[in-house]
């Protein structure tokens, strides 16, 4: 799958992360995979309601709580700044697709962090 939304392609997804030191960028780059995987699968399944749009990030906030384990082990984790920043990218997502009533926290319903 590929992302072709020319928005999405020129964003950079967690930048105020990748600017602190104490986020690995090894990490941030699972979460930018996490983030373009769910741009990938919104052109690929075109989601008509709020209801199939949430679906799909709920499949992506699932696997940022996985990716919260290599942030533990690197000495990070995804706190109030981190979390901010995540759902931040959640909402541009959503608005980049046509989706701009979103409800941010229902974009990031699953979360454990």
């Amino acid at each position: 799958m590929s992302v072709n939304n020319e928005k999405v392609l020129r964003h950079p997804f967690l930048r105020a992360l990748y600017e602190d030191d104490y986020y690995p960028d090894r990490v941030l780059d699972r979460g930018r995979e996490i983030l373009l995987r769910l741009c990938a699968r919104i052109e690929a399944e075109r989601p008509a309601s709020l209801a199939a749009l949430y679906a799909l990030t709920a499949v992506a906030t699932e696997e940022f709580n996985a990716l919260e384990a290599e942030f533990d082990a690197a000495g990070s984790e995804i706190e109030t700044v981190a979390r901010e920043a995540i759902a931040e990218d959640f909402a541009f997502v959503a608005t980049a697709y046509g989706f701009a009533d979103a409800d941010h926290e229902e974009l990031v319903a699953a979360r454990e962090w």
